[in-house]
């Protein structure tokens, strides 16, 4: 398993990321994660979409709320694309979340048993078991088109960029 380090940095302090690095051009990896109803979900599930995949490290945090509401709001103005969140919360957790801020448009998904999408695309911080913050974009066909790790994990991801890259894609 590859280990990165002065990749990411929490609170100004570096930590590892563990898994496999994502790069743009490679096909996206799959990944087996719950949805908030515990059933699996795989990168087919998704169907014949551009895939925007925000990572986060938990959505009861300011940044991950604001990341998850920011692309719920955003969806209607991309077309036919599938929005995933994915973090290590639990389920249940996402499924709350999901009904108090209203999220319709973002599927939220679990990775806490497995970490299979952590891992297949790089983001499991080892330190904290949790995944680092960063978006991963996908075309029709599952290609990697853009990604970004974002260097300091309470800071936002380039929120314009990510989704002026996926509507390229559509």
């Amino acid at each position: 398993m590859d280990k990165r380090k002065d990749v990411v940095t929490m609170g100004g302090n570096p930590v590892t990321l563990i898994g496999n690095e994502i790069k743009v051009g490679v096909q996206g990896p799959d990944f087996t994660v719950l949805t908030n109803d515990m059933e699996p979900f795989s990168l087919q599930d998704a169907g014949k979409k551009v895939k925007i995949i925000s990572v986060v490290p938990s959505l009861d945090t300011g940044v991950c709320e604001f990341q998850t509401t920011h692309f719920n709001e955003k969806a209607s103005e991309l077309g036919d694309v599938a929005i995933l969140t994915v973090s290590v919360d639990l389920p249940f957790a996402q499924k709350r979340f999901c009904g108090a801020k209203g999220i319709d448009q973002v599927v939220t998904l679990s990775d806490h048993k497995d970490l299979s999408f952590g891992l297949n695309y790089g983001f499991v911080i080892e330190e904290l078991r949790l995944l680092s913050r960063g978006i991963v974009i996908l075309d029709k066909n599952n290609i990697v088109q853009y990604v970004e790790y974002v260097k300091e994990v309470k800071e936002h991801p380039n929120y314009e960029r990510a989704l002026e890259e996926a509507k390229k894609l559509v």
